[in-house]
């Protein structure tokens, strides 16, 4: 896999520029596409500080496409600036960001952008936004829905599509505002993936860095970083386990190599025994889970694959993830197996799907830990409850709004109510008077989701780079909706937590992906913390990964 680029990864996806120009040189004229990756850069490293906290903005060049919020960060920018004794020409803009040794009035953190290529994008944005600055280039509409502003939605505002989307948006969806089934119908909606267009780039809260790390990769799914800090990517498309390595705060793949190759669809990756010095690397396909010797910086495996459970299911068909975990104490291993089918139809075989299933390391005593959830995407368990969590795609077919995915823990004995009921007593009318006595014994999850969201891998983030609301959290991937007439986003949440408790809402953190009512440039697919805590998530829309870094780190 080659590595990408610098200047096209940041140009396409919104991260850094490189280039070598020196800043005494005039600038280029601006661009629409310098502007928004100025912008970009603007939001995710100053704007934390630089915001006066404001809506609304005044003056020549404020708001149009780059949005009142943004114009408002600006201004805050701005301020400062004017406290420095400066004003909005464009070269005093440029010597004063170039200088190491400018400071952010009032604190000890640098302001400069020693970068020539950022430094000048960051400067052809503000000067889109500078009062009186007649030399900024006139910039058209934007094709992209910009993000919605923060906020709560409860009740039927919850709900929603992409057009509600931004990082800041908070969701909290109950059972109480479910609609009856069939309230809209049920269609076929899929997504067209697209390319990259001319400056599409996700967005992230304010004060947070994005960075292409690798890109390229084929059919990527989920993501493991070991304890070393390689990350072990899951090419599920390409039937192959990929190790990527990068020193801490790289922005970059440095090395990568084929760990293991000529597997059967692999998705769950997990290292055997926990703590920092595994032995085993075990690897969930679709129908097995298999191990590899492991020694810490292994890159590629040691030996061949010794199986340890070699038959998932019976049947074959319907969904094919397997995830893979260990509880804490490495004595027990949990295995999450989808349903066959959408809600049990016709002659399925459904013997040992829509479970979680538990083991031993050596893939004896076989049992089901849960049953009754559709299709358990993505294993966690929690570093100090040790509590068992699942994301979970739900059934299809019963309106736009039905039914909510969710994310949960997961109790020893647990049934979630498919195919027969959803979220506690509500039956599914394809399965009318079929099991009335189990109406009472479904348990209602955690955390509601948008329906048909998809949502696939989840992880806790147990590192402390990231600001204080996010730790001990819960960071997970959005794969979008198909069976949806209005498309729910492709995106990156994070689920508060407290004491390892959720609260029942969850938060958009990575957003952007949509294009237009038709079509999508990246569907987040694996999530993982990286070993300096950053945030790796990739996407298999483009085959794509990226960094996610607090503080321009």
């Amino acid at each position: 896999m080659r590595r990408l680029a610098p200047l096209v990864c940041f140009a396409v996806l919104g991260a850094t520029v490189v280039a070598s120009a020196s800043f005494l040189r005039p600038p280029p004229p601006p661009d629409r596409d310098a502007v928004q990756t100025g912008r970009r850069i603007f939001e995710q490293r100053c704007a934390l500080c630089h915001s006066t906290g404001e809506h609304t903005a005044q003056g020549p060049g404020l708001g149009g496409v780059l949005g009142r919020r943004s114009a408002s960060m600006a201004f805050g920018y701005s301020r400062a600036l004017r406290e420095a004794g400066l004003t909005w020409d464009r070269a005093t803009l440029d010597r004063f960001l170039a200088a190491p040794s400018q400071l952010v009035v009032g604190t000890t953190m640098p302001m400069a952008i020693p970068d020539d290529a950022e430094r000048r994008a960051v400067v052809d944005y503000l000067a889109t936004l500078a009062p009186g600055d007649t030399s900024a280039p006139a910039t058209a509409a934007s094709e992209y829905t910009p993000p919605a502003p923060p906020g709560l939605r409860t009740g039927r505002a919850a709900f929603g599509d992409y057009r509600n989307d931004g990082p800041g948006v908070r969701r909290h969806i109950t059972t109480a505002d479910l609609p009856a089934p069939y309230s809209t119908p049920s269609a076929q909606n899929g997504p067209n993936v697209v390319a990259p267009p001319p400056g599409a780039h996700p967005y992230v809260p304010p004060g947070f860095r994005v960075d292409v790390f690798a890109h390229d990769l084929l059919g990527p799914r989920l993501l493991r970083v070991s304890p070393s800090g390689d990350l072990f990517v899951a090419e599920s498309q390409a039937g192959r386990v990929r190790v990527l390595r990068a020193a801490d705060g790289a922005r970059a793949v440095e090395r990568d190599s084929i760990f293991a190759s000529g597997l059967e669809r692999p998705f769950g990756i997990t290292f055997y025994p926990p703590g920092p010095d595994p032995k085993w690397v075990y690897v969930a396909e679709t129908n097995a889970v298999v191990r590899f010797p492991y020694a810490s910086g292994d890159m590629t495996a040691r030996g061949q694959p010794q199986t340890i459970v070699p038959s998932l299911t019976d049947g074959q068909g319907g969904h094919w993830t397997r995830d893979v975990a260990f509880s804490l104490d490495g004595k027990r291993m949990f295995v999450s197996v989808g349903s066959g089918s959408n809600v049990a139809e016709g002659d399925s075989d459904e013997r040992d799907r829509a479970d979680v299933l538990v083991f031993d390391p050596e893939g004896q005593d076989r049992q089901v830990f849960a049953s009754g959830i559709r299709n358990c995407v993505g294993l966690a368990v929690h570093a100090v409850t040790g509590d068992l969590w699942c994301s979970t795609n739900e059934r299809d077919g019963l309106g736009d709004d039905l039914v909510p995915d969710y994310i949960t823990r997961v109790r020893r004995g647990g049934f979630y109510g498919w195919p027969w009921f959803y979220l506690g007593d509500h039956e599914d009318p394809r399965h009318a008077g079929e099991r009335p006595e189990l109406a009472s014994t479904v348990t209602v999850p955690d955390v509601l989701l948008q329906a048909h969201s998809a949502s696939l891998q989840m992880t806790f983030y147990d590192a402390t780079a990231f600001p204080p609301k996010y730790r001990s959290g819960v960071f997970a991937s959005l794969h979008g909706s198909w069976n949806r007439g209005k498309r729910t986003g492709p995106k990156v949440i994070a689920v508060p937590l407290q004491d390892g408790v959720p609260t029942g809402e969850y938060e958009d953190f990575m957003t952007g992906f949509v294009v237009d009512d038709d079509a999508v440039w990246a569907r987040p697919v694996g999530i993982a913390v990286a070993h300096d805590g950053a945030l790796f998530v990739g996407e298999d829309g483009n085959g794509a990964l990226w960094r996610i870094a607090f503080g321009g780190h």
